[in-house]
């Protein structure tokens, strides 16, 4: 194995473990999790907070169960980062959250990096890989 992959797999399951301890713990204590939440957020949820709470456990715990797995690896970063990015909208960026920036950042890697190629050409076509024009697979100019 050489040391990419060695290196995302080290992020993907280090992701994963995060996802899933996040998850965790918004189980065992709900309220405190909610309370970080901004007074407008607050005001959304309203009676709601635990239920939501629990469905944003849940989905934690799917995201960093599916990243361990390495079950679509590209599309459980990107709905981490997403729900990362939520996070810090819901909660704003403070003491507890500042952390969060670089799990979106890691979760924005891993998604980027492991996007199918298919995916990846649609997205971006002149981003190919050298190996691809050399191999006459792409055209080059």
């Amino acid at each position: 194995m050489d040391i990419q992959k060695k290196s995302r797999l080290l992020l993907r399951v280090g992701l994963g473990l995060t996802f899933v301890g996040i998850g965790v713990y918004i189980f065992m204590d709900p309220l405190a999790w909610g309370s970080i939440m901004q007074p407008w957020a607050m005001k959304l949820v309203g009676p709601w907070l635990v239920p939501a709470m629990y469905a944003n456990g849940a989905f934690d715990v799917a995201v960093g169960l599916m990243l361990i797995a390495g079950l679509w690896t590209w599309l459980a970063a990107a709905f981490g980062a997403l729900h990362i990015f939520s996070v810090l909208v819901v909660a704003g960026v403070s003491a507890i959250t500042v952390r969060d920036i670089g799990l979106l950042c890691a979760s924005l890697a891993l998604a980027l990096d492991t996007l199918p190629p298919s995916i990846l050409a649609k997205l971006a076509p002149a981003a190919v890989s050298v190996p691809a024009a050399k191999a006459g697979m792409v055209e080059t100019k």
